[in-house]
């Protein structure tokens, strides 16, 4: 693939899409691995249990490959393409292992939706202790089901962006109608609200973890907390996020 290194990534497509072969398409997936490892690292705590990085990296592999074929450059960057189709594989992959223990799931689940039943009625984001006292557990019931629902919640809030209307590329502005201008404008500004009223150490955490992609327990020493307690935020802060999402979009 020598003869390809000197050639732009949008050089490698058009000489894919004039004369298709096996060898055009792996020199572009090959450049795109360092975008898989980036997605993987980030929702990392979805298949930790059951896969190890480098085997979501070769499964990202394929779905690039598959990608390339698919690919029809009107849409968009590739880049935007291909992220929510790997994405989208991690998530799949989660679900087929059911990785989560039943009881787990029901107090995950339960936890979720008196979040979002509470946040209706109140209009404001509950308390840690209003939401046990809601759901008749003790405090320290809550902790243990928080900590237990880290995963669910990561992959709950990923279905639920997967339900929101794809934000289209920049680069197609000129070509939104306007409809489809507003619409962008509000899932971002929803987006930016949402994460802009979390707690400074739900931002923290979600900065460390998804940008710097740091381990929870790394992000614990930083915080000053247990790695329990910094996965309790982490999980908290994805929970109100879907709660926002969720409501922005009028998902159920």
């Amino acid at each position: 693939m020598e003869e390809y290194a000197n050639m732009t990534t949008e050089e490698l497509f058009q000489a894919y899409r004039d004369a298709p072969s096996e060898e055009l398409k792996w020199a572009i997936v090959m450049r795109y691995t360092n975008t898989i490892k980036s997605i993987a690292l980030q929702i990392q705590g979805v298949y930790a249990s059951f896969a190890q990085l480098d085997d979501i990296i070769n499964e990202g592999l394929i779905v690039l490959a598959r990608a390339v074929d698919k690919y029809d450059p009107s849409i968009g960057k590739f880049e935007t393409y291909v992220a929510k189709r790997i994405r989208g594989m991690i998530i799949d992959l989660a679900r087929q292992q059911d990785w989560v223990p039943r009881p787990v799931r029901k107090r995950a689940r339960e936890i979720e939706r008196a979040n979002a039943e509470l946040y209706a009625s109140l209009g404001r984001f509950p308390t840690e202790h209003e939401v046990a006292e809601y759901l008749n557990i003790s405090d320290e019931e809550y902790q243990e089901g928080m900590t237990g629902a880290s995963v669910y919640s990561v992959v709950s809030l990923e279905e639920t962006l997967e339900g929101c209307e794809q934000i289209p590329d920049r680069g197609q502005s000129e070509q939104l109608s306007p409809d489809q201008v507003v619409e962008r404008g509000e899932l971002l500004e929803t987006l930016s609200k949402a994460i802009g009223s979390l707690r400074r150490n739900e931002q923290i955490v979600l900065s460390l973890y998804y940008q710097k992609d740091m381990k929870m327990k790394d992000i614990a020493s930083v915080l000053g907390v247990s790695q329990a307690r910094a996965s309790q935020i982490h999980t908290r802060a994805l929970q109100k996020l879907k709660v926002l999402l969720t409501d922005r979009n009028g998902l159920s």
